[in-house]
Formats: structure tokens, C-alpha cells, sequence
């Protein structure tokens, strides 16, 4: 049995959508991030960062392990499977992982954070991360022109750089021209896997949407409380 921390943000999802996946037992804790339960005493010693996700597999004497890609690679390694056991496939899953990890996750969020949380609107650094943000899906986008998922098979790397990119609206960038990046994108909606994983701890369409409701309105103003603390 998995314990699994995580809240509703694409990171979380990384993790429920690969439980999912790999059909492991797991209770889902909630980790209320925008009231800063990340911070209390007993998660820091499971997670020293304050971020979610983190997982405690109860099977390896409550071992757990704290950022969302060593999240992934270790349930992959724990079950043999979404991450190839030869050296070159898993060297290739790995790289498009780090990609997600150092490029899509990092700019994709700054986005966020000036396009929809904070109230002063300062547009040269929002044009800077949403023109980032496109310059990473073009890349995703040439790689799945001749590439049905982005590392031979289905892998943690398509799960992890698709529980950020569903979410390109809210970070107020389009991909429609972007055929091969859409294709990919809606072909793992479909999967029943992803389609369960982010409804982990509940499902927030509007970050897909991209729309400007109250539900949304709302999690912007949590997201701003956990940016000032």
C-alpha cells in the first residue's frame, strides 16, 4: 500500500496518474497547500521541501520519497514497468522526464504566477514565461511529429510532461496550431488511468478550461496565500 500526499496541481497529478497506471493500492491524504499544511511538523519529516507530492510505500518499512520525478521513477523501478530496462530507453525516458522536470514544470508555473495570481499584472515577465512556455511545447511538438509518445512507449515522461500540458490555458498559451502536440495530448486524456489520476484528491477542470469562474477565481486566491507565506 502507497500513501500518497498531494493536493490538486499538475505535480500531484504526476503521481496519482502513474498509481493509477501501475494499479497500486493507495490512500490519498490531502495536503491543503493554499492553508499551509505542507508546513506542519509531521510532513516536513516526510518532505523537508514543503511540496507535494510525496509518497510512503508501507510495503518498504514506510520508506518515503519526496519530488515528483524520483516519485515516478521509483514507482516505474517498483513495479518494471513505464520506464524500459535496457540503457538507452531508459536514458531517453529520463531526458524528456528532466525536460518536464527543469523546463515545462519551472516555466509553466512562473506563468501561472503572473499570468493568473498575482493581482499587479507585470506583462514583459508574463510575455517572458508564456513565450518560454510555447518555445517548450514547439519542441514537444517536433519530437511527436514522428514519435507516437515522447520515449518509444507510453512512460513516466509522457505522464509527466502531459499532467502540465493539459493545463496550457490556464497558463495562457494556446497549442491548437501545435498538431502533433494536441494529438498526444488528447489521445492520453482518453486513457482511464489519466482520466481517474486527475480527479486526485478532486478534479479542478478549469485549469484545463482556462476559464475565469468562481470555482476558479477561488483556487487563484488560494494559490496567492501559499506564494506570500
Amino acid at each position: 500500500m502507497i500513501d500518497l500526499y498531494t493536493w490538486t496541481t499538475p505535480n500531484g497529478w504526476k503521481a496519482s496518474v502513474a498509481l493509477e497506471e501501475l494499479a497500486l493500492p493507495y490512500e490519498v491524504h490531502k495536503v491543503k497547500i493554499g492553508k499551509g499544511e505542507q508546513n506542519a511538523p509531521a510532513y516536513l519529516a516526510l518532505n523537508p521541501n514543503a511540496k507535494i507530492p510525496t509518497i510512503v510505500d508501507r510495503d518498504a518499512d514506510n520508506f518515503a520519497v519526496f519530488e515528483s520525478g524520483a516519485i515516478l521513477i521509483y514507482l516505474a523501478e517498483k513495479t518494471g514497468r513505464l520506464l524500459p530496462a535496457d540503457l538507452k530507453g531508459r536514458s531517453l525516458v529520463i531526458q524528456w522526464l528532466m525536460f518536464q522536470m527543469g523546463g515545462i514544470g519551472p516555466m509553466m508555473g512562473q506563468a501561472n504566477v503572473f499570468f493568473r495570481y498575482f493581482p499587479e499584472k507585470i506583462q514583459p515577465a508574463i510575455d517572458r514565461y508564456q513565450k518560454e512556455c510555447r518555445r517548450l511545447f514547439e519542441v514537444l511538438d517536433r519530437r511527436l511529429a514522428n514519435n507516437e509518445y515522447l520515449a518509444g512507449d507510453y512512460s513516466i515522461a509522457d505522464i509527466a510532461n502531459w499532467c502540465w500540458v493539459r493545463t496550457h490555458r490556464w497558463s495562457g498559451v494556446q497549442i491548437d496550431d501545435l498538431v502533433h502536440l494536441s494529438r498526444w495530448r488528447d489521445q492520453i486524456a482518453l486513457r482511464p488511468a489519466c482520466i481517474k489520476g486527475v480527479t486526485i484528491p478532486y478534479p479542478v477542470p478549469e485549469l484545463v478550461e482556462g476559464t475565469a469562474s468562481e470555482k476558479a477565481q477561488r483556487f487563484a486566491e488560494s494559490a496567492v496565500s501559499m506564494l506570500v507565506r
